[in-house]
């Protein structure tokens, strides 16, 4: 199914419907504030599985992440945030940015790495933003498949190639073809793992 929303104003009924498919272990496709790409509920572990397998990535090595409502939502999910994580957290959120951080006890199993961290995020996007605090809880961030990322900008195109294999494909819009720039916070020192839209300076 392909739902289309209004990228300013995400019309109410609408996202229910992706909530409610969401709360049901749906999966689907969205926008976020650098590429459209895979998500569901993170505590549907079926659901996680599926996107695995759409991915052909073992969960237990598949590298996840998902997104947040805000630094205090954020802090659920990652341990105790000393003073000079917390300031490059707050200057650089919202925005394309994943932060490796140390998994709590919050993160579904599923979900944290074999070094027990998580990539965290709290993207600059309405629709992400709508639906995330309707469902109540984060939502998975995953990109799609395949390198030819200039190939997922147009949802129609998507929902043509992904549309049998997921739920719900919901356009937002032409997407962004550069992902998240991603640093990872669990050091001494801040340590950029790949440069991506955002500029990063600790």
């Amino acid at each position: 199914m392909l739902i289309h929303l209004h990228p300013n104003n995400p019309q109410p009924r609408l996202v229910r419907r992706i909530v409610d498919c969401l709360s049901m272990g749906g999966v689907i496709i969205y926008p976020t504030d650098t590429v459209y790409g895979f998500g569901c509920d993170i505590f549907q572990p079926k659901a996680v599985e599926r996107i695995c397998r759409l991915k052909q990535v073992d969960p237990a090595k598949a590298q996840l992440s998902f997104i947040c409502d805000g630094l205090s939502d954020l802090s659920r999910y990652t341990k105790s945030i000393q003073t000079p994580v917390y300031r490059i957290l707050r200057s650089h959120l919202p925005g394309p940015y994943t932060f490796i951080l140390p998994a709590s006890r919050e993160v579904p199993r599923i979900l944290k790495s074999r070094r027990d961290t998580i990539g965290l995020r709290i993207p600059d996007h309405a629709i992400a933003m709508t639906i995330l605090r309707e469902l109540g809880h984060p939502l998975l961030s995953s990109s799609l498949p395949g390198e030819m990322v200039e190939e997922y900008t147009d949802p129609a195109a998507i929902y043509e190639r992904f549309g049998r294999q997921v739920d719900m494909v919901v356009d937002g819009g032409i997407g962004g073809m550069r992902y998240s720039t991603v640093v990872d916070l669990t050091g001494d020192e801040p340590r950029l793992l790949r440069q991506g839209v955002g500029e990063f300076t600790a």
